[in-house]
């Protein structure tokens, strides 16, 4: 069981959780494993927008260094650049110092292999081991070399640079970058879009990091789509591997949307494999029904992009994502890319010719009631296991028929049980979940 990784990495409050300490032991263990693989690895690393990001990018260049990795430090730049980094300049691994769309206050390290996908559950349980053990076995005469490197993120820009739509694309964009990774880069990938572009959330401070913007916090990004009559809002998270969208009317147009929208393009160009599309637990029940009535098989994973990818990997599908933004296109990444989602679907934008809205159209969201009932590790086992339990949500989903969805699963990381209910009924759902977990709560 992994203590210090979850499923985006290693993170926590900076200082508390993320020591310097911490981040110098990770490197260490980190240049242990490589430097058993290789005689000089070389690794990438770069980070989001943080004030913490100069401490902890010096603790893992030491660990790393100390142990023979040569370690090459770009700055800022977005989580997919440096897995584009890491599959094509030969390096051994790749850092993103980044908590995605987590406060200022909070910090992570997210590890890439070689090929430029996330490294591994067994690599990491390794590296876990080797700093509970104090295992840092290293050649004494072994110095690697520490260099700036940030012409390096020209090379992911001008890859980016290769997906811009080739169809003539005449729209007014709001871009909103977070305060974060993605406002190094937004400017000159989206460049094509002209002078009717205008950029939100392009001056961090270190501290303004998703701070009432981005994808997290979209409401006053649609009020200046509204109020500019613009014809879509972009949203990036923190280290821009999360996209949303807002429509020319103010709507929100989620993961799933941008997923269902994607899926459509892809069948029709005959690139969508196996015509399967992959998802998450969490997908909304409309994209099911979306999937089934456009022929497509639709796969759900654990929550986390990570069980996307690796079924995608499994299998060699083409596409996977996530509602919360996380969009998975494997002919074009090894990971999600926020700006790579947004050319894509601008792109669908040109060749139909049709605003956002008719686009998400092709599916119908299905409205969602969720509930988080307080649980500790025993009352997380007895919702797998109890039959009491079993037999509240069988109830439910009889209650539900074929036009709605019950979800009741333990958090991975906090002590609660979420319970989701979904049906084209809003009145319908909300009953059902509260009847649920007043249920839940009792047995529990």
């Amino acid at each position: 069981m992994k203590k210090l990784f979850g499923t985006d990495g290693v993170r926590g409050k900076v200082n508390e959780f993320l020591t310097e300490e911490l981040a110098e032991n990770v490197g260490r263990a980190l240049g242990a494993i490589l430097t058993r693989e290789k005689a000089i690895p070389r690794v990438v690393i770069g980070g989001d927008t943080r004030e913490s990001y100069a401490m902890l990018m010096s603790a893992l260049a030491k660990g790393l260094t100390e142990h023979g990795v040569n370690v090459y430090e770009v700055g800022t730049l977005p989580t997919p650049a440096i897995a584009y980094l890491t599959a094509n300049e030969n390096f051994d691994a790749g850092i993103m110092i980044s908590a995605s769309h987590n406060p200022y206050e909070y910090n992570g390290i997210k590890i890439f292999a070689g090929g430029g996908f996330k490294l591994s559950d067994e690599k990491e349980e390794e590296i876990e081991q080797i700093i509970y053990e104090g295992r840092y076995i290293s050649n004494a005469d072994a110095h690697g070399k520490f260099q700036r490197a940030p012409e390096l993120l020209s090379k992911y820009i001008d890859y980016m640079k290769t997906k811009i739509p080739q169809t003539k694309l005449d729209i007014f964009a709001v871009i909103d970058c977070a305060n974060g990774s993605s406002a190094a880069t937004a400017k000159e990938i989206f460049s094509f879009l002209g002078n009717r572009t205008l950029y939100l959330g392009v001056s961090p401070d270190g501290r303004n990091i998703n701070d009432e913007c981005g994808s997290t916090h979209l409401d006053h990004l649609a009020e200046k789509v509204k109020e500019l009559h613009a014809d879509i809002g972009i949203a990036f998270d923190g280290d821009a591997d999360r996209f949303l969208a807002i429509d020319e009317s103010g709507n929100e147009v989620d993961g799933d949307y941008i997923l269902a929208i994607l899926a459509k393009s892809l069948f029709e160009k005959g690139k969508l494999t196996h015509n399967t599309v992959v998802g998450t637990v969490m997908t909304n029940y409309g994209f099911s029904k979306f999937a089934e009535k456009h022929g497509f098989r639709f796969i759900p994973t654990k929550v986390g992009d990570r069980y996307v990818l690796e079924e995608i990997e499994k299998c060699g599908y083409a596409l996977g994502g996530e509602q919360s933004g996380h969009t998975i296109i494997r002919e074009a990444a090894t990971t999600g890319d926020g700006q790579l989602t947004a050319l894509y679907l601008l792109a669908r934008m040109a060749e139909t010719g049709k605003p956002l809205s008719a686009l998400a159209d092709i599916m119908q969201r299905f409205p969602q009631c969720t509930i988080n009932v307080n649980a500790d590790e025993n009352g997380k086992a007895l919702i797998k296991n109890d039959s009491r339990i079993a037999a509240i949500i069988d109830d439910a989903r009889i209650r539900l028929g074929e036009d709605g969805r019950i979800l009741v699963r333990p958090s991975g990381t906090e002590p609660v049980v979420r319970i989701m209910v979904e049906s084209l009924e809003p009145a319908l759902a909300k009953s059902i979940c509260e009847d649920v977990s007043t249920k839940i709560t009792e047995l529990l």
